[in-house]
């Protein structure tokens, strides 16, 4: 089955996000959501979400398949994360996103945050589950079944 090549990436699309949130709450920062010192709690979250996404996409090395999506993939990754999230490496991303919406404290940080996670499911997760269905069949449709998309 083709996919369209996305050419805009997921980390792209953290970076495009990060940027845009640290904007807002640059510019337009609204409520003051996290003071010194609780917004420093964000940093844990970051540090999370970046171990998340690492360990994932090395464990598709590890198993010789492409992290970029829609690729050809030729294994199916089950174990670590993957055990708990059918996405840990967007799962970490939003992790991420969210550590540093935090870390800057204000609304305004948080209103790409959502825009964020729609991206990566209807640009990206979507697609890529019909993808893997093409090419592994009944024995994805079974770690759908066993394992929530996000958590």
């Amino acid at each position: 089955m083709s996919q369209p090549v996305r050419k805009v990436l997921p980390p792209i699309w953290l970076v495009l996000t990060m940027l845009v949130g640290y904007g807002f709450h640059k510019f337009m920062p609204l409520v003051q959501l996290f003071p010194a010192p609780w917004k420093y709690g964000g940093a844990v979250l970051i540090v999370l979400g970046v171990l998340m996404a690492a360990t994932a996409a090395n464990l598709f090395r590890r198993a010789h398949t492409p992290v970029i999506p829609f690729h050809p993939s030729t294994a199916l990754v089950t174990t670590g994360w993957y055990r708990f999230t059918r996405n840990p490496m967007y799962l970490g991303m939003v992790l991420v996103v969210c550590g540093v919406a935090i870390v800057q404290g204000s609304l305004g940080a948080w209103i790409p945050v959502p825009v964020f996670i729609a991206i990566l499911q209807l640009r990206f997760i979507r697609g890529e589950e019909e993808f893997l269905e093409g090419i592994f069949g009944d024995e994805y449709r079974r770690f759908k079944a066993r394992v929530r998309r996000w958590l």
